[in-house]
């Protein structure tokens, strides 16, 4: 089947381009190259929508929270997905109050000014932003923190997954799916925001993987103890969250052959915010127009691209921190040939299918008990 064929079979096409125009198709290679990773992308990629019923909106994005929006000099996106966004919007537009819709506002704001302008105001605030086609295409950052040690793949080996949302989940979900036993840790304060969401989703996402709670604050001991005995560490949060509380990979007692994988919005050293959609703009990664391409794509691609750098890792027997930013591995894959630009009537568009959800995932800390018994017998077999 061709790649034009795949991307409207898939869900893909369905999800991209005007709500009243044919679906787009010219990012059709970027299914092709994701199938390469993974046999069952296209379930990757549209599974949420396909769980959700989403469709495509054009330049709202397909799950309602981020904006394409026309600058002075361009195009930017920002993303309106928490409570503390929408209350940060007068402060974004100089304004006293906002009406209950801010986005007619921040339509006419951001028409003001040129994009870069927008974009720095807003990470101010840290309301994630990004300006259209602002990342470059750059490969993971790799990092040798330890020595290597004989691994022959992730069967039997210990993940401490302390990401959340989608793109380090989804890692988490691939290893497990592998053999690995994949520990869910989440702080009671703020556990993973997709619990409070469509459960199919959550339950998709992280079926399979222990919950462990801890307080990240109070309880870093027992975190530092998981950590430790770790073969795998996913690591989803801003880049210093883990380092303040002296728990990131450089405070954590060498073990051989572990890897540290460390994913971000755009890169280590910078400290913005960053969900699926405005990453994807920050990588250029949208169909004609230009719209939204797919749903969060940035979110599932970038699942997907660390799930390879794991298995790439373990083959080179790990030892390393490894970094992967969601804007650029949009930008890598917006790099690839176009597919056609104009209308393909010919083609059949399906809308994206629910994927299979395999068992529901854990109540939070349901396994506390489980982990702090795994982490006991890793250590006494390691002394």
């Amino acid at each position: 089947m061709s790649s034009v064929a795949e991307w409207g079979r898939s869900g893909l096409a369905y999800l991209t381009g005007l709500p009243d125009a044919a679906p787009d198709f010219s990012r059709a290679g970027v299914l092709e190259h994701a199938r390469q990773l993974a046999p069952d992308a296209a379930t990757w990629l549209t599974g949420r929508a396909g769980l959700l019923g989403l469709s495509r909106a054009g330049r709202v994005s397909a799950g309602g929270a981020t904006h394409l929006m026309a600058a002075r000099d361009g195009w930017c996106a920002i993303t309106l997905s928490r409570p503390d966004d929408v209350a940060a919007v007068p402060a974004l537009v100089s304004a006293d109050t906002v009406e209950a819709d801010p986005w007619p506002v921040l339509h006419r704001w951001v028409a003001s000014r040129p994009a870069a302008q927008a974009v720095e105001r807003a990470t101010l605030l840290d309301i994630p932003a990004a300006a259209l086609g602002e990342a470059a295409a750059t490969p993971p950052r790799v990092r040798r923190t330890g020595p290597p040690a004989p691994l022959d793949g992730p069967a039997g080996l210990l993940v401490a997954d302390l990401s959340s949302l989608w793109a380090g989940p989804l890692c988490g979900q691939l290893l497990a799916r592998a053999g690995a036993t994949v520990v869910k840790v989440e702080s009671p304060a703020r556990p993973d925001g997709t619990r409070a969401g469509d459960r199919r989703f959550f339950d998709w996402i992280n079926a399979a993987k222990l919950s462990c709670c801890l307080d990240f604050d109070r309880q870093t001991g027992e975190l530092r103890d998981l950590l430790t005995v770790a073969d795998i560490v996913i690591e989803g949060s801003r880049p210093d969250a883990l380092a303040r509380r002296g728990l990131g990979p450089d405070d954590i007692a060498p073990r051989a052959g572990r890897i540290w994988l460390r994913i971000t919005g755009h890169g280590s050293r910078s400290r913005r915010p960053a969900f699926g959609d405005d990453a994807a703009v920050a990588g250029g990664l949208v169909g004609a127009g230009p719209v939204f391409c797919g749903d969060a794509i940035a979110d599932p691609l970038t699942g997907l691209e660390a799930g390879r750098v794991v298995l790439d890792s373990l083959h080179r027997g790990g030892g390393e921190l490894i970094e992967v930013a969601m804007a650029a591995v949009a930008a890598t894959y917006a790099a690839l040939p176009a597919g056609p630009s104009g209308p393909c009537s010919d083609r059949p568009v399906c809308p994206p299918r629910a994927p299979q959800v395999h068992g529901a995932a854990a109540v939070l800390g349901a396994d506390n008990d489980a982990v702090r018994h795994l982490v006991a017998e890793r250590r006494r077999r390691s002394c």
